[in-house]
């Protein structure tokens, strides 16, 4: 079984739970701190990867740190879990599936925006009102830079695609001219 159906396992059922305690949110905030501190601390990392120290020792000493940074109890026995199932490398992992799954269940996705320029606020509203119509749900608006665009924008949500891009048109343009 693949680590990312393994932790979106984990991921949903801590879900789960979180809905039935009305803690959807905090949990995830919790849980991207955890991510970020794994990923910051290379003492932290090597205790999550290191394949050699037992389960039950890599949960105690995992424990006491989540302790320390104030974790909800329910985190931690969620971790304590993940850590005795030998799961703890999939910190990381959890703590997407677990963002995608708060997505999911409050009507939130994500919208990847590729420009050549920054879009302006104007831009940006509009662009986020448009695609919350076609979708119905909220947007999560991320703008990256992309040179090679020239002119317009390419949007991404979900697997969809919106080309409305100088290089999407002239791609077209190359085609209907060839195909003649």
């Amino acid at each position: 079984m693949s680590n990312r159906l393994v932790a979106r396992r984990y991921a949903k059922a801590l879900a789960d739970l979180a809905q039935k305690e009305g803690k959807l949110a905090d949990y995830r905030e919790e849980l991207a701190e955890i991510s970020a501190l794994v990923k910051g601390n290379p003492d932290l990392s090597r205790l999550a990867f290191y394949p050699l120290l037992a389960p039950s020792r890599k949960a105690a000493a995992f424990d006491a740190i989540l302790e320390q940074g104030k974790m909800s109890a329910t985190v931690r026995r969620f971790f304590q879990v993940v850590a005795k199932a030998a799961r703890l490398s999939l910190v990381h992992e959890i703590a997407d599936a677990y963002a995608d799954l708060v997505d999911e269940a409050t009507g939130v996705v994500e919208a990847r925006v590729r420009s050549s320029q920054p879009l302006s606020g104007a831009q940006t509203t509009a662009l986020t009102a448009t695609l919350a119509q076609r979708t119905g749900k909220t947007i999560r608006f991320h703008w990256q830079p992309d040179p090679a665009i020239l002119g317009g924008v390419k949007v991404q949500v979900g697997s969809t695609v919106y080309d409305a891009s100088l290089q999407g048109q002239l791609r077209l343009l190359k085609a209907k001219l060839l195909s003649a």
